[in-house]
């Protein structure tokens, strides 16, 4: 037709990273809990973030959920459900009628966002606990993050590229950025003071460690294009170059 430019869309491949949530109980009452607990530790993140839900321990302990509520309840959260992993043929047909893709555990470099059993004697809020996350192996990132982009890393979080303004790193340990660094990076997210965020040139318009933060107004230029280190020493933000 005369006027209509000749493509209209295409499909173009990406790197998607995704929270993925692994269960370890079916209480529906200490899930709810923990969510709003894990939320409220990172909200700008976890806000309509992505989220893919995994069954895998659940069935393989017999134990039943419904699904249909745990969307709701994702939902309900703020998250944005994209997929169910580790589902029988029942779950994943109730997830696609809840329009949730069957996920086949191909995405290797999404995140894990853990929740497990407690001992039965603890009070109820405490049900649903973080796994330790001390041994959880490093993500690696091998291509710029992009702006828009969010990266969640349950242990240590290693990026070999540039990280662009808009773009958001976060991390339960360390952040090695062999590159630029803009955008936002939290390390330690879930309170551990001991963190460290490394990079070659930052110009970050927010860094964080354990929820100390500095802005790119606090940043000094000088420290632009020179590897250095940030670091948390009696509640305050030290932002050191490197020898």
């Amino acid at each position: 037709m005369d006027g209509l430019q000749s493509s209209v869309l295409e499909f173009r491949s990406s790197t998607f990273f995704a929270p993925v949530l692994v269960l370890y109980s079916n209480d529906m009452h200490a899930i709810a809990l923990h969510l709003q607990e894990k939320i409220a530790s990172a909200p700008d993140f976890f806000k309509s973030s992505p989220v893919l839900f995994d069954l895998t321990e659940l069935n393989e302990h017999g134990q039943e959920i419904d699904v249909a509520a745990l969307i709701a309840l994702l939902r309900q959260s703020g998250l944005c459900p994209v997929g169910i992993r580790g589902g029988n043929d029942a779950q994943a047909r109730l997830a696609l009628a809840s329009s949730i893709p069957v996920d086949s555990g191909r995405s290797s470099g999404s995140a894990r966002l853990e929740l497990s059993n407690a001992p039965a004697a603890m009070p109820e809020i405490q049900a649903m606990v973080v796994k330790e996350v001390s041994h959880a192996p490093a993500m690696l990132v091998t291509q710029p993050v992009r702006s828009g982009q969010r990266i969640y890393a349950g242990g240590d979080l290693v990026i070999l590229s540039q990280v662009s303004a808009g773009a958001e790193i976060m991390a339960e340990g360390n952040i090695h950025v062999y590159n630029t660094l803009r955008g936002r990076a939290l390390a330690g997210v879930q309170g551990n003071t001991a963190a460290r965020l490394f990079c070659l040139d930052l110009q970050a318009e927010l860094v964080s460690i354990a929820g100390v933060y500095k802005t790119s107004e606090d940043l000094k230029a000088s420290i632009k294009k020179k590897p250095l280190q940030v670091y948390l020493q009696d509640q305050a933000l030290i932002v050191e170059e490197l020898n």
